[in-house]
């Protein structure tokens, strides 16, 4: 057993290697928010809250209040790896995405030590060893299209083989298409997300002109508002460009009806909307019955969270190019261990769990819950 004895809330401030942009916000610094948790046989397991008012309605300081209360309650002096503790977690607080996975990530970490599996084999269910490494994109931030083709060139150099461009109201996206198809050539994949920016019949224009002068786009991402499903369906049964949907899938029950209502032809997962590993993967088996490809993504978060959703992303859909670069923008990661990046691939190592030693960075403690002799402290 690895019985959960302490649950510990971080922060740690650390700045871009340059301004993330998209159609609704700027970001130049990232506060990780980490959780940590123990057992009572010394093993630590990690994960990571990605906070965000406009995305998941979460900041540091509502991760440390809700692990301090109702997720500390339902975890601590619990197994591990009980097969029940998942569902509770889910159950012991409304909303409160992002810090019900990073307590989800983190016990899930410690389970796949005790069992001395890495996280991607545990989460497959067989056992089976996970793929070594992923593909993912790179993300280009909305900008001027001379822009957009420094970024991609640079980008490509680097190594990158997908590229994904942010779209904005503020800029001409198939000028900048243009000018990054330019740039970069045929071999290189392109992907555009909007982030909600247009309505329907914008998107329906912009994606039919790009068709149109052969920009050969792959997909494009969460073109419309995330609540406008109507709008997605009709954008999606109006060109050929597949649409995946981004903002408007949280849960499985969003991804039924996604494919229910013809939304969308591919969903993006990401563990701060589904509130942990337990939930993405029923939303990855809902999409495949149903025919729609998974991504899985990332916010803008850590090496941690990234490493989490890499595992996932292992044990689902080892083959996609996925949506995983977060990590890539910090200037330093806050832990040792965990992924490491080699431009478009990454390598999730040999390690049990997630691969992760310990803190690599100073951290300020904003929560702190542990147990005495087995009872809550």
């Amino acid at each position: 057993m690895s019985v959960v004895e302490g649950l510990r809330v971080l922060r740690v401030s650390s700045p871009l290697v340059r301004p993330f942009i998209t159609a609704v916000r700027r970001t130049d610094l990232l506060e990780v928010v980490l959780v940590e948790a123990t057992d009572a046989d010394g093993r630590v397991g990690w994960g990571e809250a990605a906070t965000s008012w406009r995305v998941t309605g979460e900041s540091p300081q509502s991760v440390a209040a809700v692990v301090a209360g109702p997720l500390g309650d339902t975890v601590i002096a619990r197994d591990s790896g009980d097969p029940a503790l998942a569902a509770d977690i889910a159950a012991s607080v409304w909303g409160n995405a992002a810090a019900r996975s990073a307590v989800e990530c983190a016990v899930a970490d410690l389970a796949a030590q005790e069992r001395g599996l890495s996280a991607g084999a545990m989460l497959s269910g067989d056992g089976r060893a996970a793929v070594p490494r992923l593909r993912t994109d790179m993300t280009l931030s909305t900008a001027t299209p001379a822009e957009l083709a420094e970024q991609a060139v640079a980008h490509v150099a680097a190594g990158f083989g997908c590229l994904k461009i942010k779209a904005s109201a503020a800029h001409d996206t198939v000028a900048g298409l243009r000018a990054v198809r330019a740039a970069v050539g045929p071999a290189i994949t392109l992907r555009i997300d909007a982030n909600q920016a247009w309505d329907a019949e914008t998107a329906i224009r912009v994606i039919r002109t790009l068709e149109d002068t052969d920009l050969a786009v792959e997909l494009v991402e969460q073109p419309v508002a995330a609540h406008d499903i109507d709008a997605l369906a009709a954008v999606t049964a109006a060109v050929d460009t597949p649409i995946m949907a981004d903002e408007s899938v949280r849960t499985a029950q969003d991804v039924r009806m996604i494919a229910d209502r013809g939304a969308a032809d591919l969903v993006n997962i990401k563990l701060a909307k589904t509130g942990g590993l337990a939930e993405a993967l029923v939303a990855a088996d809902v999409a495949h019955d149903a025919g729609l490809d998974v991504v899985i993504g990332c916010m803008m978060e850590s090496h941690v969270g990234v490493t989490a959703a890499a595992h996932l992303a292992a044990a689902i859909a080892p083959d996609v190019v996925h949506d995983l670069d977060a990590a890539l923008w910090l200037r330093r990661s806050p832990v040792v261990g965990g992924i490491r990046s080699e431009a478009g691939v990454l390598h999730l190592g040999t390690g049990r769990g997630f691969g992760i030693d310990g803190l690599g960075a100073d951290a300020d403690v904003l929560a702190d819950v542990r147990t005495r002799a087995g009872v809550r402290a």
